[in-house]
């Protein structure tokens, strides 16, 4: 995996529209830093509906899981509960 660039909130104002462009032309990430903590990332709308894609299957993934073992008495509202606070 290639290291994503890391840039401040400072030099991302300087050349937005480069970050933006790189992120879609490229669908390369960059990481936003705020007095040198990680607080934001510029990424291609296609990368953010691939993620949020891959979170719906996983979720469902779980639940499915969940309610074929109804013996465990699990409810669903726990299963969302535990699959939020992962934060993955």
């Amino acid at each position: 995996m290639t290291q994503m660039p890391i840039e401040s909130i400072r030099d991302v104002r300087a050349h937005l529209a480069d970050v933006v462009e790189r992120a879609d032309r490229d669908d390369q990430p960059t990481v936003i830093t705020r007095r040198g903590r990680e607080v934001a990332a510029v990424v291609s709308i296609d990368l953010l509906r691939k993620y949020q894609q891959l979170e719906e299957q996983e979720i469902n993934r779980i639940v499915d899981e969940r309610m074929a073992n109804r013996a465990a008495g699990v409810p669903i509202e726990d299963v969302m509960k535990e699959t939020l606070a992962r934060g993955e």
